[in-house]
């Protein structure tokens, strides 16, 4: 009789310590030892999400009117093409294509979910676990059918676009939500075929992906993290989840549940089988992580930005929170990064010239990457590999994965 009562309350504590921990679990936690973003590698968020922003067709809100009206950081004039759904039919959502030539970028950004369209929902469902093989690792097949989607019928586009206002442009790409995930993997294209882009440096090309999907596995993760930067706000649920985005919204009236049930499930499964697991998808490349609410403490504080190329612990907890879903708002993600990109402005103190800043920047995110890489392969991460060592080794081999490619 002790006995089963020793064990009872065992149980229970284990239970209890579980519940708590679960509880009392906030985003923040996510990137505490990760170092702060710093002004000029941020800069480009805000105004990114604006871009995004400009697509939506609501009139009702100024940060969304028709471009040129209420967009200050987007120019009519520079808009080349902005489709709506009639004009891609049910293969992907809405973009623009836009060159601004303040900043000399030439963009390509995606829109996000919308909830009241089934086209978009079919775009997530079009999945299973590793249906999809991609450069060394796997892809979320319905994800990378609209990146391709995308850029059969923008490549000529882009081309001309860069022909026509040289080498010092940057080719960007950027999403939000399920727009996110398409961004990323068109990016991972157009790497792998620049040659189509008049062999445009790996360095003139980015990818800002906003609230982003899980749409690749660890080893591609990583080693695009040079290229694509992944932007969370503190407690954002999408990049956290590991379930097939098909399940989650397939549950949307009773996301809460199915949330604590992932919880649950994944308290149990070792950090060591999910990374070796090389059909597990995760938010792609770099992490920038917005943290703005603290434990025990009502109320926003002051976005602070945490930045890192994770590899073990990239947001693997669900995190039980009221604004688990609010933060995954487009709106919420520009004003917060916005207010952290003036803290950082007013907190930021030169002592170098600006020069010999960006060189020595540009040297410790190359090692950071490298350092990423080589953690990657020390954990055994399925297909692991330097994206750098293997183009050293492919030389001016043909073989390339093209757009067109399907499987």
């Amino acid at each position: 009789m002790s006995v089963s009562c020793g064990l009872e309350w065992m149980v229970c504590l284990g239970c209890t310590r579980w519940a708590w921990k679960r509880l009392t679990y906030i985003g923040a936690y996510d990137s505490e030892t990760w170092p702060t973003a710093e002004h000029d590698d941020f800069e480009p968020i805000p105004r990114i999400c604006r871009i995004i922003l400009a697509i939506y067709p609501d009139p009702s809100s100024p940060k969304s009117a028709p471009p040129g009206h209420g967009c200050v950081d987007v120019d009519a004039s520079g808009i080349i093409k902005l489709t709506r759904y009639e004009d891609v039919g049910t293969a992907c959502p809405p973009y623009i294509v836009y060159v601004d030539h303040r900043y000399k970028e030439i963009i390509l950004a995606i829109r996000g979910l919308n909830l009241v369209r089934n086209a978009d929902y079919k775009v997530l469902m079009d999945n299973k676990l590793g249906m999809q093989m991609f450069d060394g690792g796997y892809v979320h097949h319905g994800l990378l059918k609209a990146a391709k989607f995308i850029l059969e019928r923008e490549t000529e586009t882009l081309q001309e676009l860069l022909r026509q206002n040289g080498p010092d442009y940057k080719l960007i790409f950027a999403g939000h939500s399920l727009g996110s995930g398409i961004a990323a993997l068109i990016t991972v294209l157009v790497v792998n075929n620049r040659k189509e882009f008049g062999n445009i440096p790996r360095s003139q090309i980015r990818c800002y992906s906003l609230a982003p999907a899980r749409c690749m596995s660890l080893n591609l993760a990583v080693k695009y993290a040079d290229v694509i930067n992944s932007v969370v706000l503190q407690d954002d649920f999408l990049p956290r989840t590991p379930t097939p985005l098909e399940y989650i919204f397939g549950s949307i009236f009773c996301l809460p549940c199915f949330l604590f049930l992932i919880c649950l499930r994944d308290t149990f499964k070792q950090d060591k089988k999910r990374i070796k697991d090389p059909r597990r998808l995760y938010a792609p490349g770099r992490m920038y992580h917005i943290v703005e609410r603290k434990f025990c403490r009502c109320g926003r504080f002051p976005p602070e930005v945490r930045t890192a190329i994770p590899v073990e612990g990239r947001f693997e907890h669900i995190v039980l929170s009221c604004s688990t879903t609010s933060d995954h708002a487009i709106l919420w993600i520009e004003r917060e990064a916005e207010k952290a990109l003036e803290l950082m402005k007013e907190c930021e103190k030169p002592t170098t010239p600006p020069a010999q800043q960006k060189m020595e920047r540009l040297r410790s995110f190359q090692q950071e990457h490298k350092n990423a890489l080589q953690t990657a392969k020390t954990l055994d991460v399925p297909h692991a590999v330097d994206p750098f060592e293997e183009e050293a080794q492919e030389g001016d081999s043909p073989t390339r994965t093209t757009p067109s490619d399907t499987q």
